[in-house]
Formats: structure tokens, sequence, C-alpha cells
């Protein structure tokens, strides 16, 4: 068998990934919140159930479709086949994109109702500033910056890790909390918890993390220089099946952002 997953196959694990994403991050806040009334304590539990889930999703679907969970790095996946490399053409990033909005929906209404709350219930967290902005800015372009770094390095095996520890730094780091995922951001509007954001916070937020994607893939050109041929912006193919890097077609130079979140 020499043909790659199928469209419908590739979207398909996008939305489960995606949702399985909003699960975590959303549940595991829920649950936090409810057992503390610390917010540090709160968010050091929030952040590591948010990073260790993270690394299990990229693991297991990274040979399907790439597990992007994020529109930001379908977007760098995008870019690397205009710029002559492989990646997905418009119409498979534009069902990304959607599968992975929707699915961000679905888990956080996922995890509402699995919590006993109820279910699409907008958040009433109002998160807006420009500080938190360029939080988010510096979150995302960080993110893009460490998929595209080790692809073009050569080290591709090591991103469900590195994204996993980077998720968890950057929720610290920043001062948006590192959302870093315009399907994430909007999957949160869906829950009034302790990670939730208000609908009327998510153009700053969206515009801010794709202007953080775009500076992230300039930061990895100015620093990597431009690689031109394979790309691995896609998912695994079958001659690949024995490379043990789930990620081994994430986009390189030329997916970047579940995320995160």
């Amino acid at each position: 068998m020499t043909s790659k997953a199928s469209l419908l196959r590739r979207t398909a694990a996008e939305l489960i990934g995606t949702a399985s994403l909003l699960v975590v991050v959303i549940g595991s806040g829920i649950q936090a919140a409810s057992l503390s009334r610390d917010t540090g304590v709160a968010l050091v539990a929030n952040s590591l159930a948010s990073a260790i889930g993270l690394g299990l999703i990229i693991t297991l679907f990274g040979p399907l479709s790439g597990a992007h969970l994020n529109p930001v790095v379908t977007l760098t996946a995008w870019w690397a086949r205009r710029a002559g490399g492989e990646g997905l053409d418009a119409r498979e990033a534009f069902a990304y994109a959607a599968a992975q909005t929707a699915g961000a929906i679905g888990g956080a209404v996922l995890a509402e109702t699995m919590f006993g709350r109820t279910p699409g219930t907008f958040s009433t967290q109002v998160r807006d500033g420009g500080h938190l902005l360029i939080g988010e800015i510096v979150a995302t372009a960080g993110l893009v910056l460490v998929i595209q770094g080790l692809g073009r390095i050569g080290r591709p095996r090591l991103i469900p890790v590195a994204v996993a520890a980077y998720i968890a730094a950057a929720i610290w780091f920043t001062s948006s909390g590192s959302f870093a995922n315009p399907a994430g951001t909007i999957g949160r509007a869906f829950s009034d918890s302790f990670t939730g954001i208000a609908p009327q916070s998510l153009p700053g937020f969206v515009a801010a993390q794709l202007a953080g994607g775009v500076l992230g893939l300039a930061l990895a050109t100015l620093l990597y220089g431009r690689e031109h041929g394979r790309t691995g912006s896609g998912p695994e193919r079958p001659e690949q099946a024995d490379a043990p890097a789930p990620l081994a077609d994430m986009p390189r130079p030329g997916a970047g952002f579940e995320a995160i979140v």
C-alpha cells in the first residue's frame, strides 16, 4: 500500500484529536478549580494535565494526520506547499481547520457535560488588553518555532515531547496563559470555567495567534534558512511505517502551532 490516508480519515483524526485536547484542557481546569481554591495550585494541575494529554494525542494521531490540532499549524503546512515543499493544498487545509474548530467546540461541550455543568454556556471570562495579545503572539510564535526548528535540524522525533514541554512552560511564562490555537480558543468560549474565554475576546486572540504564526515562520527562516523538497507536513506515508517518530511528517520549514491548546 503506497497511498496516504484519505482526507476523510485525516480530518476525522484532526476532529477527534482536537476534541480530545479540549476535553483534557477544560476538564482538568474544572477539576483543578473544584479541588483547590488556590489559583496557583489549580494552574499547576491544569498545565501538567494539558501538557501530558497533548503529548499523548500528538503521539497517537501524528502518524495519521500529522496531529496539527491547530489551524496555525495547518496554515504553516499550506504555506510549505506554496513554497515548493510538501504540505497541504488549500482544500486539505480548509478541511483540517474546519475539523479542528468543530472538534474544539465538541470537546468543550463534552467536558462541560462530563462534569455536570450546563453544556453550551458561553464563557464570561473577558481577556483583553494589549499585554495579553502580546503574550499570545509570543506563545504562538514560540510554538511554531519549536516545531519548525526541530523539523529543519532533522529532529522531528522530538516534536511530541518538545511541544508538550513548551506548552507546559508557556502557560506560565506568557501573560495570556498560552492559548496559541485559534480552534482551541473558539472552543474555550463554550466553557464558563477556569480555562474559558468570553466570545468578545476571541477576535483579538485569534488575530494575535495568526500574527504569532507568521512571526514564528519568519524566525525559523531567519535562523535555519529555507528548506526545499520534502517538508514532512502531511501524515505518515506507509513507506515510513517503520519510522518511530509519530510526527515525522509534521510540516517542516517552509506545522507549527494544541497546541495546544
